[in-house]
């Protein structure tokens, strides 16, 4: 008889909790919140933000798959939506990071940009072919390198578009393209000497005071029937991934100290290349660049991952914005998978339009 209780007990609280769950995901609103270090404004209004016209903003965000949304202007939180502490996967995110980690070393002269992937050694199965092996560095760091091999970490998307191998020379022809990034990180280890997440912990992480990443938020993901170069992969939390784009908005400057130099920044956020078929973006050094008004004047340049993943910078404005779809969440198999670009630059619209004058 106890056991049978046991039983419909526990039968009762899953059925409680999984439409609970669902709908706190579905909402964004927060089941726990740790506290932060970041500086936060007593209200919108002290900030001279509209607080009503933020409230139709978060109404619009709720409609969506997001699970985290992050504000910081001028340095400070305007606000917070969701679970902006959870580590989840960034997913592309990952690309822009590891954009602004080789800086020091093309900087330094460790890395130069002009080195060809037959210079650098670097190898895979099938073997590259002789032209395949003159994509320079700067290539791949523009998703351009005219390589087209298959790759880990791959979408459907990404398969089907591959272009046919040598059907672009090196340098003339934008594929976004992860054996491109993936080669990258290894390029990174091994001129570098070093590792990018042992680099990432040390030179950003820490001096950024980043509050919830860990080492063990990272993971080389190996594919070997696909390609001998592991993708690169981090958890990190939203207002983490605020520091990287607080970052950025300062030049790379961070407390006094210069993380990541001011001309790093400026080359790789500018428009290294055209990107066919994205109206709003070209493409920088593994940055999305804001080619479209208003975005253009506005300054906007992004770091964007799978299913509506972003780190939104927008100097004219003093702001960055964070938007996250946990795609590690029990339901995300169940729930609309993700944010598209024109819905999360929609949001990030209603948001700026709450600024008063």
């Amino acid at each position: 008889m106890l056991r049978r209780v046991l039983k419909m007990t526990l039968l009762f609280g899953v059925i409680i909790f999984i439409p609970l769950f669902i709908y706190l995901n579905v909402t964004g609103t927060t089941i726990f919140q740790s506290p932060t270090t970041w500086e936060e404004y007593e209200s919108p209004e002290e900030a001279g933000w509209d607080e009503e016209k933020l409230q139709e903003a978060r109404a619009y965000y709720n409609s969506l798959n997001s699970t985290a949304g992050m504000v910081i202007y001028k340095g400070k939180v305007l606000f917070q939506w969701g679970d902006t502490a959870g580590t989840t996967n960034a997913h592309s995110i990952r690309k822009s990071i590891l954009s602004g980690m080789y800086g020091e070393y093309v900087e330094n002269g460790t890395v130069d940009l002009d080195e060809t992937l037959a210079d650098l050694g670097i190898i895979d199965f099938p073997p590259l072919t002789s032209s395949e092996g003159q994509a320079q560095i700067r290539h791949l760091l523009t998703s351009k390198s005219g390589v087209y091999l298959r790759a880990g970490e791959e979408s459907w998307n990404m398969r089907r578009q591959r272009p046919n191998r040598e059907s672009h020379q090196p340098g003339t022809y934008f594929y976004y393209n992860n054996w491109d990034f993936n080669v990258l990180g290894t390029i990174y280890n091994n001129e570098s000497g070093s590792d990018l997440f042992e680099d990432f912990n040390t030179k950003l992480a820490e001096p950024l005071e980043m509050e919830d990443f860990s080492l063990a938020h990272t993971e080389y993901k190996e594919e070997p029937s696909r390609s001998v170069h592991p993708s690169y992969l981090f958890k990190l939390s939203a207002r983490d991934m605020a520091r990287i784009g607080q970052l950025y908005l300062q030049k790379g400057e961070w407390n006094g100290e210069q993380i990541i130099s001011s001309d790093w920044i400026e080359r790789s956020t500018s428009v290294q290349a055209p990107v066919p078929g994205n109206s709003i973006y070209d493409y920088g050094y593994m940055w999305w660049v804001a080619v479209e008004e208003p975005w253009k004047s506005l300054g906007l340049y992004s770091a964007v991952g799978r299913y509506g993943q972003s780190i939104d910078i927008v100097p004219e404005k003093d702001l960055v914005f964070v938007h996250r779809v946990n795609s590690n969440r029990l339901t995300f198999r169940f729930l609309p998978r993700g944010v598209t670009q024109s819905q999360r630059l929609h949001l990030l619209e209603l948001i700026l339009e709450a600024k008063k004058d």
